[in-house]
Parts: C-alpha cells; sequence; structure tokens
C-alpha cells in the first residue's frame, strides 16, 4: 500500500547516451514531484519559504535503481512511509512504472525543518505537527516502515 502523489512522464531531456533515463533525473522527479507535493500537503513547501521564511531541507537520502525508465514511460510516484519528530521528517517514496507496474526506484529521505533568515534547524510550528499527525494517523495502515536506513535519526 502506498500514498499516491503525483504522476509524470520522462522527457526527451533526461535521456542519456544509453537510451534510458539519466539517475540525476530519478532524483529530480522524487524532489519536484515527490517532496514538493508532500511540502505542500504540510504546509512547509515553496509558499511557506517566500511568506515564512521555513521550509525543508534534504540533508540525507538513498536512493535504489530498480528498473530503468525510457522516453515517454509514465510513472507514479508514491509514498510508502512517513513519520517526524520535532525538527526532522523522514519519508520514504517509491516510483512506479504507471502501465507495465514494476518497481522503477525508491528514495529515503531525512530532511531537517528549517529557519531561512537564520538559516538553522528549527522546530515544527503547532500547526505544521497537527497537519503531519493527522496525516500519519489517516494513512498509517499504508506506510511500511521495512527496511528504513534512517529511522534511528528521528528523536522522539
Amino acid at each position: 500500500m502506498s500514498v499516491y502523489l503525483r504522476s509524470q512522464k520522462v522527457i526527451k531531456d533526461w535521456i542519456d547516451y544509453n537510451d534510458h533515463m539519466n539517475v540525476s533525473y530519478y532524483l529530480l522527479m522524487f524532489d519536484k514531484y515527490g517532496a514538493d507535493t508532500l511540502n505542500n500537503i504540510f504546509k512547509m513547501g515553496e509558499h511557506s519559504a517566500k511568506t515564512t521564511m521555513k521550509s525543508t531541507m534534504m540533508v540525507e537520502s538513498h536512493i535504489t535503481y530498480n528498473q530503468e525508465l525510457l522516453l515517454n514511460d509514465e510513472v507514479d510516484i508514491n509514498l510508502i512511509y512517513f513519520d517526524h519528530d520535532k525538527k526532522r521528517l523522514l519519508y520514504k517514496m517509491e516510483m512506479i512504472h504507471k502501465e507495465k507496474k514494476y518497481l522503477a526506484s525508491t528514495i529515503e529521505v531525512l530532511a531537517l525543518y528549517v529557519d531561512l533568515d537564520k538559516r538553522k534547524v528549527a522546530e515544527f510550528e503547532k500547526e505544521k505537527v497537527f497537519i503531519m499527525d493527522n496525516f500519519v494517523k489517516e494513512n498509517q495502515s499504508k506506510f511500511n516502515n521495512i527496511d528504513l536506513k534512517f529511522s534511528s535519526m528521528l528523536k522522539k
């Protein structure tokens, strides 16, 4: 099970000399079409960065490349795990080929909540904790915490 975040098609600019999607674009897809969607759900995305000067920054990640993607392949980016503490987000996403249903890639991310004025880590506001806790409660049955690399880094 998972939580659908967004779909995206592989474009020509992302194809390398091996005639498949270059590894760097897997991260781009997870970041732009997965993490940005997630940050918007939690009110920590671009709007927050511009209006409250608070946002998230990825500090560590683990990515797998399970099967190649080709030009015009379309994938679903799904959230398969999410948790947080007072300052950190931990999440894992998967990239599933929309038509053939195979696992193309996964990424696990540890991100920090940051005060952009001070360029320092900050604690989440109560409103954001409430949103995240409700999200976890509503989606807990869809999450899978198997093989997480960074779960010990949350300080609960």
